[in-house]
């Protein structure tokens, strides 16, 4: 509907450029016969509302375009508002070629008249916009888990009599998918037995079968593990007559699901059936966010750089085309930083003038939020991929693979013995940041926790890496570094003059050593000791102590490797913004660590101190704040504590 109305204004500056009465007789004939079934009682336009006559060819056509983009968007206001609508899908346009036709012809016609420059004007500029935004301005990717599709499939097995499909091993189930993709009866009626969450996935496929192929893009499977959550997603597509089938893209995530990704795909590739029904294109998303929660930064990073040269492998093996799209998000710890560096980083081959990547939260605004911000990112994005493919990056020698190897596990067992192994980690996490205050506020676009139960595992990485930026720790990012350096050093003090060569001569671990560092110069242990100790019971303050001290450890030894003094030398105009910014974020960081405590403790008290300000103001508290009174605290506590998060997370910028 959107789309309609921006489009609807441009047709009309069409229609009065357009003006002149030599045509193509292709162009004419099509004039005339709509002028010819064309009704006496126009609409009520504001210009052009009488008939238009048939010596004005390209305005009997742009005003059929107009009439159809009128029903457009009514047919969808009455659908959204009633269900139901009196106009005829006929009189509208379901797809963009539709839309497209007519233009085309216009644009011919003025070609084939000696026109051209008229042609290539407003009417070229609005063809474009066509093409690229179609009806629906922004096409919108579906994505569900892997989990969820497999409860489908087996309330559809258990329904048939034929067991149960999660019980099945793979290889079982790849037969059975193929069986029924290849076969053509009906695998389900309206009988089937539902429980919400399947009817929920159903009514999902359901939605897409009925709404125009043009409104959607992919169809993107969370935490996929195998070739069957692939073929699970066809078949449903199948089944739920999805006329023109969405193109499946798994989205690989954690450690293990990166390593097993190259042998999923080429699994998929093997099969006939799926070969004909890609036409030699494939797209596979890889998520930084929640690799990098499974395995920490440095493992995650590496197994990223590795299943993407892997994954080009196999489908060059098979003659596929292969587009990598980037699960990304603004933190450090979820794969953020600054883009062209990010792109120049990927591993050769990788790109090949073409990528995807999720730009997310706040970096939509900081980086399309206005005209010439919009356009400096585009930049950046074509100059970067346009590098990349002209002067590919370093590919890392054996020698710094085998470190690398070596260092990832490490550092995995590292990250995973302090955050999943340690009993009562989770017990720390939730006291000493605001991971649970955030999770029972609306302030996320998602929520907090996949399961309503469960620990770290269950909660998504948006959250788990908001709190440690909250207390200026960084934990997730940092966190398996220092172990690792230490071991190759301590190993052989070769390895550090290695570690330095890679540094200096290898995009990707430059990359990934400057954003832990411009962390380092971003986070404050000592305000993490703050939380410690207003809001962590005594017998828990070792965990933090101990984590202290890897901070430490960890920034010195990352220091050498770059071979910097201090942090951020090399970036001195950061480093002094960093340094203006500092003493405010202190202040939101002790005003939300005292929030928390006075919201945990209803029996804590602050001894409030005299007004700085000499201003008096007649006006009580309570009329110079609106208070939130839903908020299951004390009044202002909830409104304080949200501010504070918004003021911190502007703060760290990209890393909040």
């Amino acid at each position: 509907m959107m789309a309609a109305n921006l489009y609807y204004s441009q047709i009309e500056d069409l229609m009065f450029e357009l003006s002149m009465w030599r045509c193509s007789d292709e162009l004419r004939a099509r004039a005339l016969q709509l002028h010819s079934a064309s009704k006496k009682d126009a609409k009520h336009y504001i210009e052009f509302w009488k008939q238009i006559p048939p010596n004005e060819p390209f305005r009997v056509i742009l005003g059929d375009v107009r009439d159809k983009l009128y029903n457009t968007r009514e047919r969808t206001r009455q659908l959204l508002s009633n269900g139901i609508s009196d106009i005829p899908e006929e009189v509208t346009f379901t797809n963009v070629d539709e839309f497209l036709e007519p233009l085309e012809l216009c644009y011919r016609s003025l070609c084939s008249t000696g026109d051209q420059p008229i042609a290539d004007g407003s009417l070229l500029d609005f063809m474009r916009q066509v093409s690229t935004f179609g009806l629906s301005l922004v096409r919108l990717d579906i994505r569900q888990e892997s989990d969820r599709h497999t409860d489908v499939v087996d309330a559809i097995t258990r329904h048939l009599g034929i067991g149960s499909y999660k019980e099945w091993s793979e290889e079982q189930r790849q037969a059975w998918l193929l069986s029924e993709l290849q076969g053509k009866r009906p695998l389900f009626g309206p009988d089937l037995p539902k429980t919400d969450e399947v009817r929920d996935v159903l009514d999902t496929f359901h939605v897409i079968s009925e709404l125009p192929a043009d409104n959607f893009g992919a169809y993107i499977i969370s935490m996929a593990t195998a070739a069957s959550d692939v073929l699970v997603v066809e078949l449903l597509q199948r089944e739920c007559h999805v006329k023109k089938p969405l193109r499946v893209v798994p989205l690989f995530e954690k450690l293990a699901d990166l390593e097993a990704a190259p042998a999923a795909l080429a699994r998929l590739f093997s099969i006939n059936w799926y070969r004909n029904r890609i036409d030699g294109k494939q797209e596979v998303m890889i998520g930084y966010s929640d690799s990098g929660k499974d395995a920490g930064r440095l493992s995650a990073a590496w197994a990223l750089y590795k299943a993407q040269e892997d994954l080009i492998k196999v489908a060059k093996e098979f003659g596929v085309k292969l587009t990598m799209f980037h699960g990304r998000g603004g933190t450090v710890g979820r794969g953020g930083g600054p883009t062209h560096l990010a792109i120049l980083s990927q591993p050769p081959d990788t790109i090949h003038g073409s990528f995807r990547v999720t730009v997310q939260g706040e970096v939509i605004e900081q980086s399309f939020g206005e005209e010439h911000l919009c356009f400096r990112t585009l930049q950046r994005f074509t100059a970067a991929t346009l590098e990349h493919g002209m002067r590919p990056p370093v590919a890392p020698k054996p020698e710094w693979r085998a470190l690398l190897d070596e260092m990832a596990v490490v550092a995995t067992k590292e990250y995973r013995s302090i955050v999943f192994q340690n009993p009562r980690f989770v017990e720390y996490f939730r006291s000493a940041t605001p991971e649970l205050e955030y999770g029972r506020m609306n302030i996320g676009s998602r929520p907090s926790k996949r399961k309503p139960s469960g620990g770290i595992e269950s909660l998504r990485a948006i959250p788990w890496i908001f709190a440690w930026t909250q207390t200026r720790f960084h934990l997730p990012v940092w966190l398996g570094f220092g172990g690792a350096f230490k071991h190759v050093m301590e190993k052989d003090i070769r390895n550090l003059h290695m570690l330095q060569q890679m540094y200096n001569e290898w995009p990707f671990f430059r990359v990934t050593i400057d954003l832990v560092e411009m962390v380092f110069a971003k986070g404050d242990p000592g305000i993490a000791a703050l939380y410690d100790k207003l809001l962590v019971s005594d017998d828990l303050w070792a965990i933090g102590e101990q984590l202290r001290a890897n901070y430490g450890e960890t920034k010195d030894l990352l220091l050498q490797v770059a071979g910097h003094k201090d942090l951020l030398e090399g970036d001195p105009y950061l480093k002094q913004r960093l340094r203006l910014r500092d003493s405010y974020i202190t202040t939101l960081n002790v005003c939300q660590a005292y929030t928390l405590k006075r919201i945990r403790d209803p029996n804590f008290h602050v001894n409030l101190r005299p007004h700085l300000s000499k201003e008096s103001s007649t006006k009580p508290a309570a009329e110079l704040v609106k208070l939130n009174p839903t908020s299951e605290y004390a009044p202002g506590l909830e409104d304080t504590l949200i501010l504070t998060m918004k003021g911190i997370a502007a703060g760290m910028q990209n890393t909040g």
